[in-house]
């Protein structure tokens, strides 16, 4: 613990870091760098090469996955979108969370352990505000400081408006780019260090077994993606107190719009 508190303006300069970095890197993951998610639109090719038939099985487990750019995803609603975030990419990044748990109590020194699951909290909350219809980056700023930093703060009067220059993951597609994004966001949150426990957390039991070494690994997962699962509760609450739903023009579908 340091020996200043942390200001609301350090907190909201170090989150719309965050969020500025981890907004791009949630776009990559529609990407589709080869064409084989357009496959996912088409019938399977009559006829085709050996090569055709690998991509077409690609791409059916890619629809079957309902990963984003693909018509699994397309055909998807809003609420089914936010929970894929939670329940795929956010569980395969809390793998990366708990691995150093594997040390068992040596694993608590690590300076990087907490930050990561602040991260991953971060990234899947941004992906789930987006997918309700939050995009405006100030919303996600005082969404996130409310959830993971316990603060009801105005970002828009605190930032100056200006574009975020911190570290972030590279724009370029790569297939780590979820867990690049991770290890970026990890290291911007490193600038305020006392907010970082006050996350969702895992539950006690977890965090006991968290350090016993090889199965402190296990218990780590389970305890972060259970912290993970309320860290998304608590968004998703944050945004129905804070947003009210419209009817979208022409789909019938049910839209999110900020208030």
């Amino acid at each position: 613990m340091s020996g200043d508190p942390i200001g609301d303006e350090r907190v909201v300069a170090v989150l719309d870091r965050a969020a500025w970095g981890v907004n791009p890197v949630l776009d990559l993951a529609a990407a589709d760098p080869f064409g084989i998610k357009a496959r996912t639109f088409l019938p399977p090719v009559e006829g085709g090469t050996a090569t055709d038939r690998v991509l077409d099985a690609v791409a059916w487990l890619l629809d079957f996955a309902e990963v984003p750019g693909t018509a699994a995803w397309e055909r998807a609603g809003d609420e089914r979108r936010a929970r894929w975030w939670l329940t795929r990419f956010g569980t395969l990044n809390t793998i990366a969370v708990a691995l150093p748990g594997v040390f068992g109590p040596l694993a608590r020194r690590l300076p990087m352990q907490e930050a990561l699951g602040f991260a991953n909290q971060t990234l899947v909350l941004v992906a789930v505000a987006r997918e309700l219809g939050v995009t405006d980056r100030t919303a996600q700023v005082e969404m996130l400081a409310s959830v993971l930093c316990g603060r009801k703060i105005d970002a828009r009067t605190l930032l100056s408006g200006g574009e975020s220059d911190g570290d972030t993951a590279s724009t370029g597609w790569h297939p780590f780019a979820g867990l690049g994004g991770l290890w970026a966001t990890a290291r911007a949150l490193r600038a305020i260090p006392d907010e970082l426990h006050r996350r969702p957390q895992p539950a006690r039991a977890w965090q006991v077994l968290g350090h016993l070494p090889v199965v402190g690994a296990v218990a780590s997962y389970l305890g972060e993606r259970g912290a993970l699962f309320d860290a998304a509760v608590q968004g998703k609450r944050w945004i129905d107190e804070h947003t009210v739903r419209t009817a979208v023009a022409g789909k019938g579908e049910r839209g999110i719009t900020t208030v």
